[in-house]
C-alpha cells in the first residue's frame, strides 16, 4: 500500500466512527435539554426557599450531570476512535467534578442560600471549563459550538453566583436561568449534530 494512501484511509475511518458515534450524542443531548427545562421550571416554581423540595432539585442537577457524563463517556468509548481519548479524559473529570457537587450542594443545603450558590458556583466554573475543552476536542463531529460557547458562558455564570453569595439578599432564580440556557445550548448541538461537520 502506498504512504499516501495510509492517512486518507485513517482518516475516513476515524470519520466513520465518529459518524457512528453521533445518534447516541445526539440523543443524550436532546435529554438533556428536556431535562434542563424542566428543572427549570420546577425550580422557579419552588421559590428562593430552601424547601426540601428545592434541596432536592439542587440535589439532582449535578447528580443528573454525573449520570450523562457516564453514558457520554460508554458511547466516545464505543466509538473506539483515538480521538475519543480526550473527551472521555474530560467526562471523566466531569463526573468526579459533578459527583463532588452533588454532596457539596446537599451538604449547603443545610447552611443556607448563599453556602449553595457558593458551591453551585466553583461547580459551574469547572464543569464549564471541562465543557468547553471536551467541545473543541469533539469539533470534528461537529455541532460542538454551541457546547464551546456553552462551557464559556458556565464559567463566567460560576463566578457570578459566587459573587451574589456576597449580597444580602442571595436567591436561587439565576439558577433556574442557568439551567435554561444550557439546555437550549444542548438543543442547539443535537440539531447541528444532524448536519455534516464542515471540511477543513
Amino acid at each position: 500500500m502506498r504512504p499516501a494512501v495510509r492517512p486518507a484511509l485513517r482518516r475516513s475511518a476515524a470519520s466513520a466512527e465518529l459518524v457512528g458515534a453521533t445518534p447516541a450524542l445526539r440523543r443524550l443531548y436532546a435529554v438533556r435539554f428536556v431535562f434542563a427545562a424542566v428543572w427549570a421550571v420546577l425550580l422557579l416554581v419552588s421559590g428562593s426557599d430552601l424547601t426540601a423540595g428545592a434541596r432536592l432539585l439542587l440535589f439532582l442537577y449535578p447528580a443528573f450531570d454525573v449520570a450523562a457524563a457516564v453514558v457520554d463517556a460508554r458511547s466516545a468509548r464505543a466509538a473506539r476512535s483515538a480521538r475519543a481519548a480526550g473527551p472521555v479524559a474530560g467526562l471523566y473529570a466531569n463526573m468526579a467534578v459533578s459527583a463532588l457537587a452533588a454532596v457539596g450542594v446537599a451538604v449547603a443545603g443545610a447552611s443556607g442560600v448563599a453556602d449553595v450558590l457558593r458551591v453551585w458556583g466553583a461547580w459551574a466554573v469547572l464543569s464549564g471549563l471541562v465543557q468547553l475543552l471536551v467541545g473543541v476536542a469533539r469539533r470534528p463531529m461537529g455541532g460542538q459550538w454551541a457546547m464551546i460557547v456553552s462551557g464559556g458562558i458556565s464559567v463566567l455564570a460560576g463566578a457570578s453566583f459566587v459573587r451574589s453569595a456576597a449580597q444580602d439578599d442571595p436567591s436561587l432564580t439565576a439558577l433556574a436561568g442557568y439551567a435554561a440556557l444550557g439546555g437550549i445550548f444542548f438543543l442547539v448541538s443535537a440539531i447541528r449534530l444532524s448536519r455534516p461537520a464542515p471540511r477543513g
